[in-house]
């Protein structure tokens, strides 16, 4: 059934497409899907109105793959076919890593160079990327249109390994953001969104939820747009002390409901800089 004229989906279908499920080998040789990962495009030539040319990059969080040579990444493929599995090294044959991480080794966010167009078409894979000349609100963007605390977000990944049986079927939660103005200051490099996420949503993407009405003095956010890359839950820990000793005990830890976002600024950052190391070698 069809929705009925003049309503909209908040969330582009195809930003859906964009998003894959990444799997690593257990040291007892089976595959569990352990992290989120989606396609990101950097723009780099205008060829006409209609034709507009991007390098691509697999984006995720740099501690999915560090230590790892290689990974699995399942997407869709076009038509009813099940989702299809691909092994991806992460090192080269001498040994050297393939992926590339933020210059700043606390920033958590990784990206792989990929032939897009080659593997989609001899895949026929129904497989998708954001632009970064049209899908993206960067934090200077954001500053402009007034983005703050409590406007609406949709985190997109595979929390749990739920990748979605026979194919890949995201999973979107809601949630707002938390806190933001230290990032839009750029006092800190990430922002807290209020919303639960679980392992296995690690390197998913946030999405700005668009609105139709704004307070007075603000504006409205027309479109959906890439905002952000999860790193995780911020923890909560509380500790049991022992009544005999008056010692610490057990530290118990919790998923505090509040998550890590680092923001897409941060990609285009390490993107910059893998064009940076390329021409050193």
């Amino acid at each position: 059934m069809r929705r009925p004229q003049g309503f909209m989906a908040l969330i582009p279908p195809f930003f859906l497409d964009c998003i894959v499920a990444i799997g690593l080998l257990a040291n007892d040789g089976s595959k569990h899907w352990v992290a989120t990962g989606f396609m990101y495009g950097e723009f780099y030539e205008k060829v006409s109105d209609e034709t507009q040319r991007y390098h691509t990059f697999l984006v995720t969080n740099r501690h999915v793959l560090a230590g790892k040579t290689l990974m699995f990444v399942r997407a869709n493929v076009e038509g009813k076919e099940p989702a299809k599995e691909f092994k991806l090294p992460l090192q080269d044959d001498k040994g050297r890593p393939i992926w590339f991480s933020h210059p700043d080794p606390a920033v958590d966010i990784a990206v792989v160079p990929t032939g897009f167009d080659a593997i989609r078409q001899e895949h026929k894979l129904r497989l998708n990327f954001f632009r970064s000349d049209a899908h993206v609100l960067d934090l200077s963007s954001a500053s402009k249109l007034g983005v703050s605390e409590g406007d609406g977000v949709y985190v997109l990944g595979f929390p749990m390994e739920l990748v979605g049986g026979e194919q890949n079927y995201v999973i979107a939660r809601q949630g707002i953001i938390a806190r933001i103005r230290d990032a839009l200051s750029g006092s800190a490099k990430e922002f807290l969104i209020d919303t639960t996420i679980f392992p296995g949503n690690s390197g998913g993407p946030v999405i700005i939820r668009p609105e139709a009405v704004a307070i007075q003095g603000t504006q409205p956010l027309g479109s959906a747009n890439l905002i952000g890359v999860v790193k995780g839950y911020l923890p909560y820990s509380e500790m049991a002390i022992s009544t005999q000793t008056n010692q610490p005990r057990i530290i118990f830890q919790e998923n505090s409901g509040l998550a890590q976002i680092i923001p897409i600024d941060l990609v285009n950052e390490t993107i910059a800089a893998y064009w940076k190391s390329k021409e050193h070698h």
